[in-house]
């Protein structure tokens, strides 16, 4: 993965290293006698082509070069041997040399004072080269010789702009479209396909913007199905408040007796409306917090379950396989109501001789709980839609508001698992909350 962190590392990295050398370029050209023995004009090569002279031709030649050199170049200069004394005339004057002498290594002397030595590799001899250059013609040098430490500069500042400008714009674009996606998804326009190019970068941002993708996908969802609850409570609710309606109407005209006989319905009705609203308020709660999870008893959990049973439907049998290896990790109260929803299902399909059977099992690493039928199943083509808030299949005759799976699967959800609906291959119908198992401690 390209990360951003070393693209910027490696940036100021870059920076820092163009910046220090930089420095010591322009400090070697402008204060260090080195860079001006071995790059000025007048002294490339003075050293050894003198020797050679010297060697070869005698004190003559050597002096003619040294007067050559300082016609051409202004650089005075003097030769010492290893005894320290001077080889040749040189060229400078012995009233400048007195005057040097007075002053000693003033920096107010008129011109600059360099030394090197050099050996023979002929002869073996070393000699030292004594140079004075004038102010004046030290200083044209160097404003001559600045152009390629100029030019250094110039190339290097043009070159960290372009990498700060990409480095800018390849932290600001992907931003702002963070940014505008952000503004979409608070005005509910969020459109996937708006981060999908930035998704496919392999650094932090294309992580953010995929997991931004993510996130939207859920809100969206949310948000839809929020709106798809409102319009399907409204629609709910409008037939029990018709029905109590009409009831109350004809009650207000009826006589004692007549009106006796619909306090029943009216009763019934508002049963009716007050188990609606139970559940959906069950429902919306299942996405509030339901705070830290707990270890699950699942033995007082059936027993629990067994109790609801007996008293909800007596005459329907129940038959549980508990399996001593499932341990669960959740919210006790969320699970019981989901698997109360699931056997209630169950027990209003699932004819009196044949038993419901609840099994919870362990498998790798999920707890399968699963409650089975002996019913008339469902047709394959609504498998899908099944678990949708007020969804019933077709053909349904009995009571109902079709919230019991849509709350089993939102309890699934909650705890990292998931709702498993299918006709069972014997008859019947199954539905499974598949969850994760609680790792035991080691």
């Amino acid at each position: 993965m390209r990360s951003l962190f070393w693209r910027i590392l490696a940036s100021f990295w870059l920076a820092i290293a163009l910046v220090a050398g930089l420095s010591l370029l322009l400090g070697r050209a402008l204060n260090q006698d080195a860079w001006i023995l071995n790059l000025h004009p007048g002294l490339d090569g003075l050293d050894s082509k003198w020797v050679k002279r010297y060697e070869q031709q005698g004190p003559e030649a050597a002096q003619d070069f040294l007067e050559q050199r300082k016609r051409k170049y202004r650089i005075d200069t003097q030769v010492l041997g290893e005894s320290g004394q001077q080889l040749v005339k040189g060229t400078f004057p012995s009233r400048a040399a007195a005057f040097e002498a007075r002053h000693g290594d003033d920096r107010r002397l008129p011109w600059r004072r360099l030394t090197a030595e050099y050996t023979s590799p002929e002869s073996g001899e070393s000699y030292l080269f004594i140079y004075r250059i004038p102010h004046p013609e030290l200083a044209a040098w160097h404003r001559g010789s600045l152009f390629w430490p100029l030019s250094a500069i110039a190339i290097a500042l043009v070159v960290l702009t372009l990498f700060s400008l990409m480095l800018t714009l390849s932290i600001t674009r992907p931003l702002d479209r963070l940014r505008g996606a952000v503004h979409d998804l608070g005005q509910t326009a969020y459109q996937q396909n708006s981060l999908a190019r930035l998704a496919t970068r392999r650094d932090e941002l294309g992580l953010l913007a995929k997991d931004f993708n993510r996130m939207g996908e859920r809100l969206q969802g949310l948000i839809g199905s929020q709106r798809q609850l409102l319009r399907d409570v409204s629609h709910e609710l409008r037939s029990p408040l018709a029905r109590l309606r009409i009831a109350l109407a004809l009650a207000e005209r009826a006589d004692a007796a007549e009106r006796e006989r619909l306090w029943p319905r009216l009763s019934q009705e508002c049963d009716r409306l007050e188990a609606l609203i139970s559940e959906i308020l069950a429902l919306a709660r299942l996405d509030a917090d339901p705070g830290a999870a707990q270890p699950v008893d699942l033995s007082a959990l059936i027993d629990n379950l067994q109790g609801d049973a007996r008293l909800t439907a007596p005459q329907q049998q129940l038959q549980i396989d508990l399996d001593p290896d499932a341990r669960l990790e959740g919210w006790p109260d969320m699970l019981e109501r989901a698997l109360d929803n699931l056997l209630r299902n169950a027990f209003r399909f699932s004819p009196t001789d044949r038993p419901v059977v609840l099994n919870m099992q362990r498998q790798g690493t999920n707890v399968m709980l699963s409650v089975r039928d002996h019913g008339p199943g469902v047709a394959s083509e609504h498998l899908q839609q099944l678990g949708k808030p007020f969804f019933r299949a077709p053909g349904q005759s009995s009571a109902g508001h079709g919230l019991g799976l849509a709350i089993a699967r939102r309890a699934a959800q909650r705890h990292g698992g998931e709702l498993l609906l299918a006709n069972h291959p014997e008859g019947g119908f199954v539905a499974t909350l598949s969850l994760p198992a609680r790792q035991q401690a080691s």
